[in-house]
């Protein structure tokens, strides 16, 4: 016995060892090896391999083109084709911004101002491209400015500096004007371009060489352009050129003073690997124990997370607000392509654990915003609003901070702007008709009404428990009433929320697969159709949903349904993209259902989705991605499935235990804790401990940040 004894202590020990062993092996990995910046780049991803700081102001890379739904990053990369390279853009978007400051390197006066690719690479920080006019471009980048390297074949070397380039999105004319200063010293361009395009928007900046041109020209405008085209040439030393742009929302002197604070050499080397060693600080958060496959899908996620928002505040920390006048930011922090409705559900909960120390800065900029506008931001780009998507998410980030203990910001500031945002019509919201009827009726709302009613709802919640929380009853119990408006829309011969117009009676036909987009396909629904739309409720109303359904029986049943049920097929412009039945993974509104197998009589069966959904719809490969990213959102579904929980609710500190994809991971959080998540190889009859208790379905933020071992064994 004593023997036996033995045997077991001294394989427990060297497990610990091994496990301890294990986690300190992982932290001394380069991580920025496992990130492949071309995943997501091709198919519907909308990614870009160009460079990028985390939550940077510039982000310069290749541009194919300068519009079509396909380009919204402006690269694809079956496209061989480059234009130029541009300063700034969004990632995996579904409408096209930004593209500032061209530039275009060329040898000879016959040459066309493109050129198609004949090798390219790509790593953190840093992108290079071999065109077939003979040069080399290589990119990197600080927060707020754009470095690039030219390699031309001879001294004689060509530039076009296009003024007037943009990515496109209907418009026909960007520029709407711009002010451009030729510097005397023949190394400068500087100065500013008003562009209306998603948004309208102003951005300042300045162009400057390592060495001096010999002759610059305009080429002719064509019809609607206001912003010139010009060609610098240039007699080499050593056939390399190099440029810096630096951009700014406020003025020239605000991107000059960017400059000289962040890059005032010409070392490319420096900064490319400066940017590792940045990155690898946000990538090392989580160390995972995977095979390479696995881990360049994990890690390229976590980099494509933290790409956006980005920070637009100049060096000095002011910006131009959404009312065009110039603020200056608390602790030097605004933030902008704020893609809210997407990243509310995973992304922002993420960031609460892996980069709390930017929560308060969303939130702070979010109240900004009300401030300048009038309404919290619902999707901004460059500070400025464009109305797209419905809801106001916003308020469940700013509810998900309050509840989790942030302090950052003005807590009774932050009820008024929600309220505010809540009550007084704005272009996106007509609460008087909203209020009226308990629902928009799709006779007065064309478009979106069931999907506007079930948005606003989750909104509304939102709001009553911080109200709540804060000893706001009067408000609270208004809210609380208005995020259970969604009853009104409920068909129970179907199960599914349907459209109902102002006389009560629901929409005829019905058919509840039809996909709808405000696009191209006007209807009830937001890039979804009505079984996809439903399960919005069950963001934070599970138990009142199953109660309508009739039961937990019925709960179940209606989940299995969901996930079976053929339908029309892909539809990428409708969010039909990464199906499973009608689960469709492509698009934001299915991404919590599968982890709502937790609350049925099958907790088992959401367990095989997830797996499913995780190993169908990402790869390591440029069409890695099944649908835009969306700012990270789709990266952040990933990063949490890895980890084996989910934010069903994003906005009351729970998190829905599903299943880890990995056995090893750790979470290494600011407080200096760890938080270690362990799974056995084959699970029968599922036990999940937190510390040593056995616990079910949920686990608190506070679990979390607190650090401890999770374990499903």
């Amino acid at each position: 016995m004593r023997k036996y004894l033995f045997l077991v202590i001294l394989i427990s020990i060297l497990a610990c060892k091994e496990d301890k062993t294990s986690d300190s092996e992982l932290t001394n990995i380069d991580y920025t090896e496992f990130v492949n910046p071309f995943i997501g780049t091709d198919g519907t991803g909308h990614t870009f391999p160009g460079p990028s700081r985390p939550f940077a102001m510039v982000q310069p890379g290749p541009d194919n083109t300068d519009q079509g739904w396909d380009y919204t990053s402006g690269y694809q990369l079956k496209d061989s084709t480059i234009i130029g390279f541009s300063n700034t853009r969004a990632s995996g978007t579904g409408i096209s911004e930004f593209g500032d400051v061209l530039l275009f390197p060329f040898t000879k006066e016959s040459d066309s101002l493109s050129a198609k690719k004949t090798d390219e690479t790509a790593d953190v920080g840093y992108y290079k491209v071999d065109l077939n006019n003979g040069v080399q471009a290589e990119l990197t980048s600080t927060d707020r400015v754009g470095f690039h390297r030219y390699t031309y074949p001879s001294q004689k070397a060509k530039l076009l500096v296009n003024l007037q380039h943009g990515l496109r999105f209907i418009t026909d004319s960007l520029v709407l004007d711009s002010d451009i200063t030729i510097e005397a010293d023949k190394k400068t361009i500087s100065g500013y371009c008003h562009t209306s395009n998603w948004v309208e928007r102003k951005y300042f900046f300045t162009l400057t060489f390592d060495q001096t041109y010999d002759s610059i020209r305009q080429l002719p405008l064509g019809p609607k352009e206001n912003a010139p085209k010009s060609i610098l040439d240039f007699t080499l030393k050593n056939n390399i050129l190099k440029a810096k742009v630096a951009l700014s929302s406020v003025s020239v002197d605000g991107a000059k003073k960017n400059l000289n604070s962040e890059l005032n050499h010409w070392d490319f080397e420096q900064v490319r690997q400066e940017s590792k060693e940045v990155w690898n600080t946000y990538l090392s958060k989580i160390d995972i124990e995977a095979e390479d496959k696995q881990k360049t899908i994990f890690y390229t996620s976590m980099y494509h997370l933290f790409l956006q928002p980005s920070n637009i505040a100049d060096v000095d920390g002011r910006y131009r607000g959404a009312d065009d006048q110039i603020a200056t930011a608390k602790n030097g922090e605004y933030y902008s392509t704020l893609s809210l409705w997407d990243t509310y559900r995973a992304a922002h909960p993420l960031y609460t654990i892996l980069v709390p120390e930017r929560v308060d800065g969303f939130v702070n900029t979010f109240l900004a915003h009300h401030k300048a506008q009038g309404y919290l931001p619902i999707w901004t780009a460059w500070g400025q609003e464009n109305h797209c998507m419905i809801g106001n998410h916003s308020i469940p980030v700013i509810v998900d901070a309050y509840n989790k203990g942030f302090d950052g910001f003005d807590y009774h500031e932050a009820m008024t702007a929600m309220v505010e945002s809540s009550t007084e019509n704005h272009l996106n919201s007509d609460w008087d008709l909203y209020n009226k009827y308990g629902y928009y009726p799709f006779d007065y709302l064309d478009n979106e009404a069931v999907s506007r009613t079930l948005e606003s709802g989750f909104d509304d919640y939102a709001i009553s428990i911080m109200a709540k929380d804060m000893g706001m009853d009067s408000i609270a119990g208004v809210f609380a009433k208005r995020a259970k408006y969604y009853e009104n829309l409920f068909d129970p011969e179907t199960g599914l929320m349907r459209g109902k117009d102002s006389k009560g009676q629901f929409r005829t036909p019905f058919n509840p697969l039809d996909a709808t987009s405000p696009m191209n396909n006007p209807g009830d629904y937001t890039e979804a159709n009505a079984w996809q739309y439903t399960w919005t409720t069950s963001h934070y109303d599970v138990e009142n949903y199953t109660k309508l359904l009739g039961g937990k029986d019925q709960f179940t049943e209606q989940l299995n349904t969901f996930f079976s049920i053929s339908g029309d097929g892909d539809n990428k412009h409708l969010g039909q993209e990464g199906l499973i039945g009608q689960y469709a993974h492509g698009n934001e509104p299915s991404h919590h259902i599968a982890y709502l197998y937790a609350y049925s009589n099958t907790p088992e069966r959401g367990n095989e989705l997830i797996t499913e959904i995780y190993n169908k719809f990402y790869d390591e490969t440029p069409e890695g991605i099944t649908g835009n990213d969306d700012c990270g959102q789709m990266s952040a579904w990933y990063i949490f499935s890895t980890l084996g929980f989910y934010p069903v609710n994003p906005a009351n500190t729970e998190y829905v235990l599903g299943i880890p994809q990995v056995e090893k991971a750790t979470i290494n959080l600011q407080n200096g804790k760890t938080f270690k998540i362990r799974k056995t190889k084959q699970l029968e009859d599922l036990s999940i401990q937190l510390n040593n208790k056995e616990i079910e379905r949920i686990i608190k933020h506070q679990d979390v940040i607190g650090g401890g071992t999770l374990e499903f064994k």
